[in-house]
């Protein structure tokens, strides 16, 4: 009689059930693509309006030459009756500034702002952003980072959504440009499981205390900004963007974050240098600091994501080299037809994104860099942006 425990019928049982529910879900991923945010997308405004309250819209800048330029040509395009376009450049080192001037091409709406050594407790950002709202004279303050180019139309969709919804933090998830190889190939990956965490419904209800913005696009009622101390009071924290609508969300104020990808373009990073520091700068805040979380994240996507491609290739491996069954095949065949669901997966986010679709093999790599800027982010190890050191997620400050 074999003994309990030398059978192997628990296991088979255990690893069945793994495969058919890993299985199910990568297909209900992949079905439920396209709803990704559906009922709160914002299309473009179907007229801009000849008149409308003054808005400023602000650019934060250090070391930002191949940047900048780009983003106050198109700042300076949108179509909105009553702008200015403001640039603090956070004291480069590079030529952030002469290029700003230069892109404005003398346009009286734009001013260059020189950055001031950030304050006792203040990061870099924040700063810079308390810095360019004083100068402001809008009733409305659109941040932008320096990577961003907005579509001409962008800003008048924020500003009468805004008015419309009587908003007072409106945020929009845009659109990633992806030149090279390591760009393509993790961006989407990291940036999905950003935005797939996102829960619209519940960040977009007045009620809840939910609240999210991405950094990139942030429109703000000046009234409200200057009820919470603007960034001020998130003065001392990395992932300001989203502490910002938290902050706002909390004193009372009304907060929506929106899918437009038409609404801007944005080159995130440019080397594999730049995305592992960059992400790594940011994941473990967006975890609440919390390492159970970063660890319970790498053991997802490990376990939900790259085992089955492991496990198929090591048992094809052991299979023609040592004559080994490590698994029957209904398992194999399992692991084959989830591994093929994350490739599709994959491949409807690349073109859900208007992106060719080429890079969906990638997929796997893009999932062990991602365990790998996890880990970075979540133990602490110290990276450098923009000049500036940040460890454990915070960047240092006098």
């Amino acid at each position: 009689m074999i003994e309990f425990w030398e059978s192997t019928y628990i296991s088979d049982v255990l690893l069945s059930a793994y495969v058919i529910t890993l299985g199910l879900a990568w297909l209900l991923m992949i079905f439920n693509i396209e709803n990704w945010g559906k009922a709160w997308r914002v299309s473009r405004p179907p007229r801009i309006p000849e008149k409308g309250e003054f808005l400023s819209i602000c650019v934060p800048a250090r070391n930002e030459a191949e940047n900048i330029g780009a983003c106050v040509r198109h700042a300076l395009q949108s179509r909105w009756p009553n702008l200015e376009v403001l640039v603090v450049d956070d004291r480069s080192t590079d030529d952030t500034g002469a290029i700003a001037l230069e892109a404005a091409a003398g346009d009286n709406r734009f001013r260059l702002i020189k950055g001031e050594e950030p304050q006792v407790g203040w990061a870099g950002k924040p700063w810079t952003c308390a810095r360019a709202a004083k100068e402001a004279k809008g009733a409305w303050l659109l941040f932008i980072d320096a990577d961003v180019c907005v579509d001409k139309d962008a800003a008048a969709a924020a500003v009468l959504l805004a008015q419309e919804r009587e908003l007072d933090l409106l945020s929009f998830f845009g659109r990633w440009t992806l030149v090279s190889f390591w760009e393509k190939t993790i961006i989407p990956a990291v940036g999905w499981l950003i935005r797939g965490v996102v829960d619209f419904d519940k960040a977009n209800n007045q009620a809840l205390p939910d609240a999210f913005a991405n950094g990139q696009f942030i429109l703000m009622r000046r009234s409200a900004y200057a009820s919470i101390d603007g960034h001020g009071a998130v003065r001392d924290q990395v992932l300001e963007d989203v502490r910002l609508a938290q902050a706002v969300k909390r004193a009372g104020f009304r907060v929506e974050i929106r899918p437009a990808g038409w609404s801007f373009d944005v080159r995130l990073y440019r080397s594999l240098q730049e995305i592992v520091q960059g992400y790594a700068k940011n994941l473990y805040e967006g975890m609440n600091r919390n390492p159970m979380m970063g660890f319970s994240a790498i053991l997802f996507i490990l376990f939900g994501s790259l085992f089955p491609f492991f496990a198929l290739i090591f048992a094809i491996l052991m299979k023609v080299t040592l004559g080994w069954n490590l698994f029957s095949w209904s398992i194999l065949a399992g692991f084959l037809l989830i591994s093929i669901a994350q490739l599709v997966f994959r491949w409807r986010i690349e073109r859900f994104d208007e992106r060719a679709g080429n890079m969906s093999w990638s997929h796997p790599l893009a999932n062990v860099m991602l365990i790998y800027i996890l880990l970075r982010s979540t133990l602490g190890i110290q990276v450098q942006w923009t000049g500036r050191v940040f460890i454990d997620g915070r960047a240092k400050t006098k």
